[in-house]
This record gives structure tokens, sequence and C-alpha cells, in this order.
């Protein structure tokens, strides 16, 4: 995926500002910086929710900007929400075959593929159970298989695990690493540093909605710029 100069503005408020990078086939790309950085506002041009006022967002060669959510997701981008929008009503299978919708519109394969992506997703156990139900881990797994259920080519998380215990984040860690060995593009969004900076390939860091850098972890944790803006004073030492 290759993001050239994005740019979004609200209300005189500049969320992104000329945003140029590259997300390689088949890697963990980290978004980081601090709140109000703009790291949501991108994944939203990203997924479609928005349009950005200038620039272009292209999926292997296909531009996706300013298309739309639904035509974003058939060319292949799938996104969670860093607040969790299960359809609490629906049970876990029907919530997972919502997603699996968007590639059939018959109702035994979606819900073949509903049990296939839930198999794979450790949920399997509880296809049957209300999404009400779930635990907060089980629910943040839920709106992985609910992407996974589109068919994606490039997964967008947004702090999925934020707020976990070290077991329950251990646990999305192995999940995440797994979409990527399925030759799922990860592209995420997190701030518990001692989680994401372990499992990421490379990180782009924005502050006040633009890239400070881009680089490995190593990189982003020796550079000075990176750690007066969000790291803070224990990763200069």
């Amino acid at each position: 995926m290759q993001l050239r100069s994005v740019t979004k503005t609200f209300g005189g408020v500049a969320a992104n500002v000329d945003i140029s990078f590259d997300v390689m086939q088949g890697e963990i790309l980290g978004l980081i910086g601090p709140n109000g950085a703009g790291k949501t506002s991108l994944f939203n041009s990203i997924s479609g929710e928005v349009s950005p006022d200038k620039g272009t967002i292209h999926l292997e060669g296909q531009q996706i900007n300013g298309t739309g959510p639904l035509a974003c997701a058939r060319a292949g981008v799938a996104r969670t929400f860093q607040v969790v929008r299960s359809f609490d009503s629906m049970t876990v299978l029907e919530n997972v075959m919502v997603g699996a919708f968007s590639r059939t519109a018959r109702p035994r394969e979606a819900m073949r593929a509903a049990q296939d992506v839930l198999a794979f997703a450790g949920l399997d156990a509880r296809a049957d159970a209300p999404a009400h139900q779930l635990t907060p881990p089980e629910k943040r797994r839920l709106e992985i298989a609910r992407a996974l259920a589109t068919q994606p080519r490039v997964l967008l998380l947004d702090e999925m695990l934020t707020g976990l215990t070290p077991t329950e984040a251990a646990g999305g860690v192995a999940l995440i690493r797994a979409v990527r060995d399925k030759g799922i593009t990860v592209v995420m969004v997190e701030h518990v540093m001692e989680v994401l900076l372990p499992l990421v390939d490379r990180a782009v860091v924005l502050n006040l909605g633009r890239v400070l850098m881009q680089g490995t972890p190593a990189e982003v944790v020796r550079n000075p710029d990176v750690i007066r803006a969000y790291l803070g004073d224990k990763y200069a030492a």
C-alpha cells in the first residue's frame, strides 16, 4: 500500500498533513504517536470512512481513497475499532457472518467462512453465544474475526491490545502474528510500546498530524525527537 501526501482537515484543524509512506506486503507496521497525532484519522482515510482533502492511497496499484468504505473493503482493506462495535443482540457466529457477507450472498457459504475464521481466532467454542456475553479480550478477538471474514489483504488494528493483562496481550500478539503468517499485511495503532515494538517490523511515528519519522523499532526508540515527543525519558536511558 502506498500513501502519498495524504492531508485531512476538520473545521480548520489539520488531522493529517502531507503523510507519505509505504506498507510492504506481509509486514506488521506500527503506527504510533501521542494522543491527537492523527492516527485514527489516517485509519479512517485508508478504510474509506472519510475522504482525504489531498493526496492518494493505493492498494496494489488501485487507488482506494474517496471510494467509500464498501469499495475499500472489497478492494481488501478491513479494520477494527478502538471502541469495540459488536452486534450484541446477535451471536458470535452471526457477527462474523456479517463480514463474510461482503464476499458472498449465500448464507451457507458465509456460515462456513465464519466458522473457519472463528476457529482460527480461537472463538469457535463461543460461536453460539450472544456477543454481549463475551469477555473484553474475547470481544477484541471477535472484532478481528469479523474483519478477517471479509478476506482482507490489509488489516488495520486500532488499539487491539490496550487494556489487556500481560497474558491476554501475549495471546493477542500470537493471533496478530498468525494473521501475518496467512499473508495478510497488518497496520496497527497501539500505545503499549513494550508490546508493540517487539512485534512490528517497522514503525511510522506521527506527531501533530505529520510523519515525525519511520524506521525499525530500534531506530525509533533511539530517535531524540521521538523520545521527546512521545516515548519519554525512560527510553532515553
